[in-house]
């Protein structure tokens, strides 16, 4: 895999590497910043922090209409391939769809999401735009013109192949897994990915790199 990664480092040697996969499509502009926020904070713990753009994403210079959620969790399975070390995949919302073909240590997951769901807001904000520009459509019309065309939702444009796997996919069962909500029960922060425009929230960056690293130590991995 070629695409861009950018990768922090600890002031020592690193205790482990934690590959985080961000949310898909346009949920991951809108988190990147506190991502970022929280690799540095896992640095400070030790840990090394790894985010690799996708094929059809970011940097990528592969089209996103050429690309499925097969390519993704191959891609994401390369880069493991290539760490030293024990690794710990953390997963924001629908990354958790593309984590399970990785070889890792341990799993970590933040407020997970199936397909189907995030297939929803994104045909939804389509209506809703359509509705705006005076064109009439509708979940059901843009689920059958789906079926043999590719379909711009949100600004992605999406293949059959991934739309329909988007519509049938759930996070696999993985393990040692930490899952964890986003509230009082979990990580205390905001839900940045329901943001109009990227946000940051600094509490919950160091919020994510503390409790990885309590849960990486639980693994093993010290």
């Amino acid at each position: 895999m070629s695409e861009h990664r950018l990768r922090i480092d600890p002031a020592g040697t690193p205790r482990a590497t934690v590959l985080i996969v961000p949310p898909l499509f346009e949920e991951a502009n809108r988190t990147r910043r506190t991502l970022v926020l929280a690799m540095r904070a896992l640095s400070a713990e030790g840990s090394a922090a790894v985010l690799s753009d996708l094929p059809g994403q970011n940097e990528s210079l592969v089209p996103l209409v050429e690309v499925n959620l097969d390519r993704w969790q191959d891609a994401l399975a390369e880069v493991v391939s290539g760490i030293d070390g024990p690794t710990i995949i953390a997963s924001f919302r629908g990354g958790a769809l593309i984590d399970h073909k990785a070889k890792a240590k341990a799993w970590w997951r933040l407020a997970p999401v199936g397909g189907a769901s995030l297939l929803r807001t994104l045909m939804r904000a389509r209506v809703s735009a359509d509705r705006e520009a005076g064109v009439a459509s509708s979940l059901e019309s843009l689920q059958d013109e789906a079926k043999t065309a590719p379909l711009l939702l949100a600004g992605n444009r999406l293949s059959p192949a991934m739309i329909a796997q988007l519509g049938a996919s759930e996070a696999q069962v993985v393990e040692p897994l930490r899952s964890v909500g986003l509230g009082a029960d979990g990580i205390v922060g905001t839900p940045l990915w329901l943001r109009a425009e990227p946000g940051e929230d600094a509490a919950m960056a160091a919020a994510i790199a503390a409790d990885i690293s309590a849960w990486s130590k639980t693994c093993g991995i010290s």
